[in-house]
C-alpha cells in the first residue's frame, strides 16, 4: 500500500492535468495515475491544437458551457504557464446555399452561448482576412485560437508537481474497490493506492474505469483522425484558421487547414471509427485523400512540403451507426459517493480543460474540505517559447550565464543543448525520446530527427549513463537499440 491520498485522478491527459493543477491550490494530497511513461501521450498530444470559440454546441449543453468559459480562461492560464497561444480567428466557409444556412445557424447558436464578435462575411470581406480562400460566404469567429497541445499538457502537469501533486507514471489501473469511505485502486505493477475521492479522467479508456467501478451505462467508440504536417516553408500562408461548414452526421468538423504556434500547417483530420482505443495507425488511402485536399486548399504545395503524418483518436459516445455528437459527461455519482466521472470528453476538451477543472474542484469540495494553500505558485519557471525566438541581447545574456545555450543540437528547429538538458531533467522524471521531443521540440523539423537524434542519444549515454536498452521511444517495449555494433 502506498501512502494514502485524499484524491486520485486516473489519466494524465490535458483534462486530468488541469484538474491536478487546480486541486494543487488546496491543502489536500493529490495523486495522478497514468498508464503511459509520460503525460499526454494520447489524445492530448494528437489533435489540431485549436482553442475553439464555442459556436458548434447546443446552447445550454455542458460542451457549450465549458468551451466558452475555457476559451475565456486560456489566455491567462497560458501566460502563467509560459505556453504559447495565439488568437488568430477562424473562417467557417460555405460553398453552397445549404452551407449558408448552416453558417447563420452557427452564428445564432454561438451568440446564444456567449461567443463574442461573430460575423457573416461576403467574398470580399473573406479575402481581406485570408487571401485566396474559396467559398461564397464565411462565419468569422475572432476568439478562435491556436496552442501547442502537448506543451499545455506538460506545463499543467509540471506546475501541479511544483505545487505538491504526485504523478505515478507507468501505473495502469487494473481494479477498483470501494471500502467504507475510501477507494482502493490496484495498478499493473501490483501497487495499491487509496483515496477518498476518485476522478475518472481516462479519456479513451474512461468506460473501462467506469466498469471497474461498477458503472456500466457508458461506452467509448474510438474514432481516428489522421493529419499531415507541412513544412515551415509555408509559414505565413494562412493568417487565420479555415474550416468547411460542418455537414450533418459527421464525426468531426471536416478536413481543414490549421496553423500551429510553431509555424507548421496541419491538414486534417479525417474521421474513421476503429475497434481499438490505442490504434494510432496512419493509412495510405487517407494520406492520399489528405494530400489531394491539401493541393485544393493550397495549390502551391509540392510533394516535398509534406514532412510527416500522425493520427489521433476521439473518445466518442456515439456509435458508427449513430454518428454525430453527445454531450460531455461530467458528474459526481450519487450512487457511488466520492466517484467523479468524466466520459466522452472529445473536442473541445482541450479548450474546455480549465473550466472542467473548476467544475470538478467544486465536486471534490462536496466531499473534502478545501482550504487554500498560502504557498501555491501559479507561474511556471522557464522560457515562454524557445531560445531561438528571443531577441539577440537576451540570447547573449543567457549564453554568458550557461554556454549550453550556445550549442545547437537540433538544426531544423534551432534547439540548443540547454533546452535538451532541461527536457531530459524534467520535473516528472520522464526519460523517453518522445518525452524529450514534446518538451524541447527537437526531432520535429524537416529531417525528423536525422541530425539531432544521434546527438541526443550521445548526451543521454555520456552525461546520464544510458545503456542501449534504456532508450525507449515512448512505452515499455519501444526500445531503440539492442546493443553496440562496435
Amino acid at each position: 500500500m502506498t501512502k494514502p491520498y485524499d484524491v486520485i485522478i486516473v489519466g494524465a491527459g490535458v483534462v486530468g492535468n488541469a484538474i491536478a493543477r487546480e486541486l494543487s491550490r488546496y491543502q489536500i494530497n493529490v495523486a495522478v495515475l497514468e498508464k503511459e511513461l509520460d503525460v499526454g501521450l494520447g489524445t492530448s498530444s494528437r489533435n489540431s491544437g485549436v482553442v475553439h470559440s464555442g459556436i458548434h454546441y447546443k446552447p445550454g449543453s455542458m460542451r457549450a458551457k465549458v468551451n466558452v468559459q475555457g476559451n475565456d480562461m486560456m489566455g491567462d492560464l497560458c501566460r502563467d504557464l509560459k505556453v504559447k497561444i495565439q488568437y488568430i480567428g477562424k473562417l467557417t466557409v460555405a460553398q453552397d446555399d445549404t452551407d449558408i444556412e448552416t453558417l447563420h445557424a452557427l452564428k445564432e447558436q454561438g451568440e446564444a452561448n456567449g461567443v463574442p464578435g461573430l460575423e457573416i462575411l461576403d467574398k470580399d470581406q473573406m479575402q481581406k482576412i485570408q487571401a485566396g480562400v474559396g467559398g461564397i460566404q464565411a462565419l468569422y469567429s475572432p476568439t478562435t485560437g491556436i496552442i501547442c497541445p502537448y506543451g499545455l499538457t506538460v506545463a499543467l502537469a509540471e506546475n501541479a508537481v511544483a505545487n505538491g501533486v504526485d504523478f505515478h507514471l507507468g501505473e495502469e489501473v487494473k481494479a477498483i474497490t470501494k471500502t467504507n469511505n475510501h477507494f482502493e485502486v490496484e495498478t499493473s505493477p501490483g501497487r495499491l493506492f487509496k483515496a477518498q475521492v476518485l476522478i475518472n479522467s481516462a479519456g479513451l479508456f474512461a468506460d473501462n474505469i467506469c466498469r471497474m467501478a461498477g458503472i456500466n451505462e457508458y461506452r467509448i467508440y474510438p474514432c481516428r483522425g489522421e493529419y499531415l504536417i507541412l513544412d515551415k516553408r509555408l509559414e505565413g500562408s494562412l493568417s487565420t484558421l479555415v474550416y468547411p461548414a460542418p455537414r450533418k452526421g459527421g464525426a468531426g468538423l471536416g478536413i481543414h487547414l490549421t496553423n500551429t504556434v510553431d509555424g507548421n500547417i496541419l491538414i486534417g483530420p479525417s474521421n474513421e471509427y476503429i475497434d481499438e482505443s490505442d490504434d494510432y495507425a496512419c493509412t495510405a488511402d487517407v494520406i492520399k485523400l489528405l494530400k489531394k485536399e491539401g493541393h485544393e486548399l493550397l495549390p502551391g504545395l509540392s510533394t516535398s512540403d509534406f514532412i510527416r503524418n500522425f493520427s489521433g483518436l476521439r473518445s466518442k459516445q456515439t456509435s458508427p451507426e449513430e454518428k454525430g455528437f453527445k454531450d460531455f459527461v461530467i458528474e459526481s455519482r450519487r450512487d457511488l459517493p466520492g466517484f467523479i466521472n468524466l466520459v466522452g470528453i472529445e473536442s473541445p476538451g482541450l479548450t474546455s480543460s480549465p473550466a472542467i477543472a473548476l467544475m470538478v474542484k467544486d465536486m471534490v469540495g462536496e466531499t473534502l474540505s478545501l482550504k487554500e494553500k498560502g504557498s501555491f505558485v501559479a507561474e511556471r519557471k522557464g522560457l515562454t517559447g524557445f531560445f531561438h525566438e528571443l531577441p539577440p541581447e537576451e540570447k547573449a545574456d543567457l549564453i554568458a550565464e550557461d554556454p549550453d545555450y550556445g550549442e545547437i543540437i537540433c538544426r531544423c528547429e534551432q534547439i540548443t543543448k540547454k533546452e535538451i538538458l532541461d527536457a531530459i531533467q524534467n520535473p516528472l522524471g520522464s526519460k523517453t525520446i518522445n518525452g524529450i521531443k514534446y518538451r524541447a521540440r527537437a526531432m520535429m523539423g524537416r529531417c525528423q530527427g536525422g541530425f539531432c537524434l544521434p546527438r541526443i542519444v550521445q548526451i543521454l549515454e555520456k552525461e546520464f549513463g544510458y545503456r542501449p536498452d534504456d532508450f525507449l521511444l515512448s512505452n515499455p517495449g519501444s526500445n531503440l537499440f539492442t546493443g553496440h555494433v562496435r
